[in-house]
C-alpha cells in the first residue's frame, strides 16, 4: 500500500512539473506535440534558441556601445578613436547606416557621406545626427532607387513624363561594400 501512494504522488508531481514546462513553452514548439518525450525535446530546442538569440543580441549590444562611447580597452586607443565607425544594416524602409566619428577634426563632411550613398543608387529618407562622448554620430536611413536605369513613363495629354521607381528587392545593395566604402572615407 505504501508503495502505491508513493507512486502516485510522483506522477502527480511529475505531472505538474510537465504542465509548468508546458506553459513555459511558446506555443509553435509544442504545437501538435502530445507525448511528454517531445515537449521535453521541443524545451531543449527552445533553450538552444534563446541562447542563439542571447549571442546575437550581445554581440549587436557590444556594436552599439562601441558606436555610442567610442571607447575602446586596447592599446591602440588614440588610434582607434581616429577611426570612422559605420554599421550599415538592411531595415524596413532600406538600409540604416549608423555612422561615428571624431568630433574635432578629420572627419568626412556629411556631403561626402551622401554622395557616397548617391553613387551607390541610394535616397536619403532622413538623418539624425548626435554628440556622445566627443563622437559624432550619424543615423542616416536611405532607400535603393533605380534612377538612370529603369524608368515608368506616364503619358498626360501627348507628354510623357519619366519618374524613377522605389526598389524593394533590397539583394540589389551591397552593404559589406558600402560599410567598408563610408569606413575608408576620410
Amino acid at each position: 500500500m505504501m508503495h502505491r501512494e508513493i507512486e502516485r504522488q510522483r506522477r502527480q508531481e511529475m505531472a505538474s512539473l510537465y504542465a509548468s514546462l508546458r506553459s513555459l513553452l511558446p506555443l509553435n514548439f509544442i504545437q501538435g506535440k502530445r507525448s511528454t518525450s517531445d515537449q521535453v525535446n521541443e524545451a531543449v530546442n527552445y533553450i538552444k534558441y534563446l541562447q542563439r538569440k542571447i549571442k546575437e543580441l550581445s554581440s549587436r549590444r557590444d556594436e552599439l556601445m562601441l558606436l555610442s562611447r567610442g571607447s575602446f580597452l586596447d592599446d591602440s586607443k588614440d588610434e582607434m578613436e581616429m577611426m570612422n565607425h559605420v554599421m550599415v544594416r538592411q531595415c524596413l524602409v532600406g538600409v540604416e547606416i549608423v555612422f561615428s566619428s571624431r568630433c574635432c577634426g578629420g572627419q568626412p563632411q556629411l556631403s561626402s557621406v551622401f554622395q557616397v550613398l548617391c553613387e551607390n543608387g541610394l535616397c536619403l529618407l532622413n538623418s539624425i545626427s548626435s554628440i556622445v562622448d566627443d563622437r559624432l554620430i550619424y543615423t542616416i536611413h536611405a532607400e535603393k532607387w533605380l534612377h538612370a536605369i529603369h524608368f515608368n513613363r506616364i503619358y498626360i495629354s501627348s507628354v510623357v513624363y519619366y519618374y524613377p521607381f522605389k526598389v524593394s528587392d533590397m539583394t540589389l545593395i551591397d552593404v559589406a561594400q558600402l560599410e567598408e566604402r563610408l569606413t575608408r572615407m576620410k
